[in-house]
């Protein structure tokens, strides 16, 4: 396993660091307290275009080769990023076509990292000379075991661009979608306020104007968008298997509202890797939500350096962050707490980012490894040093595991962007936060989940979640009916099937083409504003804890055959069907008609373990997340308190901890951000651990 940091050595040479004598003898003592901390891998290069390329054609690489052999010689391993994210102010200023166009044709200016058209011809020669120059002088360095693609790859807004060169492969791109005019006409529906063309190039990009964009048009443009970014991540991929064949490529990707499709990205990657902004302030099932996304992108077919399959966090954070409105600290154990959530849901590699906090530039107050000051005296790197040892002694347990999962959410980027455009229904709606109730309540219960797309194979899933997919295509309607029909349970919800692929509403009812496999038509859909509210009345097998409301989205449906579990309240559609069920070949399909809130999904899910049968993994008090990795004859739990207060646990069978090699019965207090690491084979005698004197955070409850 790689444990590592994100390390910008081109910080720390004189006058930031060393001498003047000695301008890179920093270098040495970071490579000293890097292997104290347990570090064999860092990742280095991905902004240093303007370093190691300062004037056109003159390649500077011997920095980086001195910092790689230094840590050669420590026996650390190097991810090297290639640095076309942040092109040399030279090249801008001699190409300035290269500076991408925003909406209103302004162009943004250069001098910071991203400045930069993906559709520029000159753009993709510089960046293939830069790729192409690195590995050459590079790729053959024994240190070297990954390349990391670009830099945060479709997360800012400069990535769709309104160049002159855009249009060109914009209206490219529609002609061989399309093939002809009078095709994409139709398929658009132009006819609507009479926009029709009559030539390719009378196509327009969606830059700013009076009312808004046809929405065809724009989810047009997005995906053109995408297919961009993606083309440009393979040319830079295929350039290095070609140059360095043996060493695999990732990207560090972000998840959710991203303008990407990162199922189509991670398919000219090796393995992915995660940007991980895990904080204080944000959730555990937020956390977990997004390892989940992202180890779902490549579920069969990575490559990680070791050679297994697998994925990898190559930016976790290891202390504040600089972008939000108050950038708070990390409490004491937090950043051990996350490393563990990251691990325990599959991740064979993790980076801290930063090392150290830099001295210069625009993050200096983000939180590092290290401080400004750089003597491994502070609190954090105590933390990464203790995570460091335990790593190294869990990595052998772990080799070969996996996270192996009973339940998916299915998610398509291309109805996400749909959701995001303007004049919907609901603006209060958000996808993101939809699909997090339906996570939070599989994390809460501990149901270990996967995410996919609508056609991919989701046959190994006992349960399936498809939350609002408003666009849906033909192809998805009918791979969800295959699903239900070989026995799979299916749960649909309100906001799907308005509208097909290319943006065209139904006439034949809602939701379009999955009619029959839910067995009831939504004849009216009723969007209802924050302040307002109706409530469930459940019956049938699905029974909750307590009333819950039906709010912001309410389906009026008229049953086809389906079973009622629950109706409306209030209002005209008192007595109305909101949740329904209906048998469809050998299997289940639910509907849910309406958006209710938290309790509600967690009384679902609970109904649904025991509906679908899915595995329980521990029986734990609930404040604990639990995960698993296994492979054959190995199961691996990981027990995580997220909370500030210690939280009791009763073993009545003897369990081994990794971290501490004891053996574990009876009870035990979990303290404040503890973790454990389990297995059920016994390595010494039993012996009940000391309680710490504490009130508890919840009921004990059995692990069995």
């Amino acid at each position: 396993m790689y444990f590592g940091a994100d390390y910008h050595p081109e910080h720390w040479v004189h006058p930031y660091a060393g001498t003047p004598e000695e301008p890179e003898s920093r270098w040495k003592r970071d490579i000293e307290l890097m292997l104290d901390a347990g570090i064999n891998v860092v990742r280095m290069g991905e902004f240093a275009w303007g370093i190691c390329e300062p004037q056109e054609g003159q390649f500077d690489f011997g920095w980086l080769r001195r910092i790689m052999d230094l840590l050669a010689g420590a026996g650390i391993k190097v991810v090297l990023g290639t640095p076309t994210a942040a092109p040399p102010l030279w090249l801008t200023r001699k190409h300035p076509a290269i500076l991408p166009l925003d909406e209103r044709g302004l162009p943004w200016s250069d001098g910071t990292r991203l400045a930069c058209c993906l559709n520029s011809d000159l753009y993709w020669d510089y960046s293939k000379k830069i790729v192409r120059a690195m590995a050459e002088a590079l790729g053959q360095h024994p240190q070297l075991i990954a390349w990391q693609l670009h830099n945060n790859v479709g997360i800012h807004s400069t990535m769709p661009c309104f160049n002159e060169e855009t249009k060109r492969d914009w209206h490219a791109w529609l002609q061989a979608k399309y093939e002809t005019v009078d095709r994409l006409n139709a398929l658009m529906g132009l006819r609507f306020w009479g926009q029709v063309v009559h030539d390719w190039s009378q196509v327009p990009m969606p830059m700013t104007a009076p009312a808004p964009h046809n929405p065809a048009l724009l989810m047009d443009w997005k995906r053109f968008c995408s297919d961009t970014i993606v083309a440009f991540i393979r040319m830079q991929a295929d350039l290095l298997h070609e140059l360095t064949p043996d060493i695999p490529v990732t990207a560090n990707l972000g998840v959710f509202g991203h303008q990407v499709d990162l199922f189509d990205l991670a398919g000219v990657l090796d393995f992915a890797s995660l940007n991980s902004d895990a904080t204080i302030q944000s959730r555990p099932a937020v956390n977990a939500c997004e390892v989940d996304f992202l180890r779902s992108l490549k579920k069969t077919g990575s490559r990680t350096p070791t050679g297994a399959e697998g994925f990898w966090v190559i930016e976790q954070r290891a202390g504040n962050v600089n972008w939000q409105e108050v950038n708070s600290l990390l409490r004491p154990g937090v950043v051990r707490l996350f490393t563990y959530q990251v691990l325990s849901r599959g991740s064979d590699g993790i980076l801290y980012f930063f090392w150290r906090q830099p001295r210069i530039g625009q993050e200096k107050f983000y939180g590092g490894i290290l401080t400004h000051k750089g003597l491994g005296e502070n609190r954090v790197y105590e933390e990464v040093c203790e995570i460091g040892e335990e790593v190294r002694r869990l990595a052998p347990a772990l080799q070969g595991t996996k996270v192996v999962a009973e339940a998916c959410i299915i998610f398509s980027h291309e109805n996400d962007w749909s959701l995001s455009l303007p004049r919907q229904p609901n603006s209060n709606f958000k996808l993101r936060d939809h699909v997090q109730l339906f996570h939070s309540a599989l994390h809460d219960r501990n149901i270990a989940v996967d995410f996919a797309r609508p056609t991919d194979d989701l046959s190994r899933y006992k349960l399936a979640f498809a939350p609002s997919l408003s666009l849906m295509s033909g192809a998805e309607a009918d791979a969800l009916k295959i699903y239900v029909q070989n026995g799979g349970t299916l749960v649909g919800t309100c906001n799907s099937g308005l509208v097909d692929e290319h943006h065209i509403a139904t006439d034949g009812g809602f939701p379009h083409d999955l009619t029959d496999l839910f067995g009831l038509e939504v004849t009216e859909f009723d969007p209802i504003p924050p302040e307002q509210e109706n409530h469930l009345a459940l019956k049938g097998p699905f029974q909750g804890t307590h009333l819950h409301r039906a709010r912001m989205w309410c389906d009026l449906i008229t049953p086809a055959g389906c079973q009622i579990l629950a109706t409306y309240t209030q209002d005209f559609y008192a007595g109305r069907p909101a949740i329904t069920m209906n048998q469809f070949g050998l299997g289940k399909a639910i509907y849910l008609g309406t958006i209710s809130d938290q309790p509600f999904y967690n009384d679902l899910v609970t109904w649904l373990r025991t509906f679908c049968a899915l595995h329980t993994l521990l029986k734990v008090p609930d404040a604990i997340e639990v995960s698993m990795r296994e492979k054959p004859g190995v199961r691996i739990f990981f027990l995580l308190n997220h909370q500030s207060t210690p939280v009791r646990i009763t073993f009545y069978k003897p369990m081994h901890d990794f971290l501490t090699e004891r053996t574990f019965s009876g009870n035990y207090d979990l303290p404040p951000h503890g973790v454990l690491v389990l297995d059920e084979e016994v390595r010494e005698k039993p012996a009940a651990p000391p309680v710490v004197a504490a009130v508890t955070a919840s009921e004990a409850k059995p692990v069995a």
